[in-house]
């Protein structure tokens, strides 16, 4: 095995493989957490990378079956490598650009759809020089809106599709949910502190729904000694000693 390749914990005894190039961050596991997976979903889980969402909705005994869908080669075989070694059986890894799911991934019947999408629109910010991670990080391979639009064709009546987005992009997230027929339902702001600006919003989308959006309480991580909130730890859950 590549010497670059690592085992990360994600508690009950599960592990996930992880590269330079593909590994997770606490944007992703409060994604999973916002999502609220439940036991009989079908999920898609777009720009899977290492898999942690999708691998974390199903450690919790959540979700029929995962698809999970990334761009990169080397994504899916780090997601392959974890199917095999901690026996998640309900995980299926597709090998794909997302603009072209057709006849991969079932449309129209899923009742959730994940996706922690590159941050950096077009044209801003500075590319990563690193392939791999610019089109993590920036709208090198797809845009919000191709995202959004194979959302809404993947998802059922009714389906979910929950995101994590930077605040300032907020308002064009809504508007193109909207456009392609996926009502904005719940909103949450995270902040690393009380009485700073939120660097992250989660926003949960349903298919074809009626107008009506909650605003939940603002997610803090920190609490005002620098240490993990108590929410936050609540959320780590069982591999929290790993990584608090």
């Amino acid at each position: 095995m590549d010497q670059s390749i690592k085992r990360e914990p994600i508690g009950e005894g599960k592990f996930l493989y992880v590269s330079p190039h593909h590994t997770f961050g606490t944007d992703a596991v409060l994604l999973k957490h916002f999502a609220k997976a439940r036991k009989n979903d079908k999920a898609v889980d777009l720009g899977t990378g290492c898999g942690i969402i999708a691998f974390l909705m199903l450690r919790d005994g959540n979700c029929q079956e995962v698809y999970g869908v990334d761009i990169s080669n080397e994504a899916i075989e780090l997601a392959k490598m974890t199917k095999q070694d901690f026996g998640f059986e309900k995980f299926i890894p597709v090998l794909s650009d997302l603009k072209n799911l057709k006849g991969k991934v079932p449309f129209g019947c899923n009742t959730l759809v994940t996706c922690n999408p590159p941050y950096k629109a077009p044209g801003a910010g500075i590319k990563n020089p690193d392939g791999v991670k610019s089109v993590a990080r920036h709208e090198v391979e797809c845009t919000l809106e191709d995202i959004i639009s194979v959302s809404a064709r993947l998802l059922q009546t009714g389906g979910r599709l929950c995101m994590c987005q930077r605040p300032e992009r907020l308002a064009e997230m809504m508007d193109l949910m909207r456009k392609y027929k996926v009502e904005p339902k719940r909103l949450r702001l995270v902040c690393k502190c009380v009485g700073q600006a939120p660097w992250l919003v989660l926003l949960e989308g349903k298919r074809c729904a009626n107008t009506a959006l909650t605003i939940e309480p603002t997610l803090y991580v920190e609490d005002g000694n620098g240490n993990f909130s108590e929410e936050m730890i609540d959320i780590y859950g069982s591999y929290k000693e790993a990584y608090l």
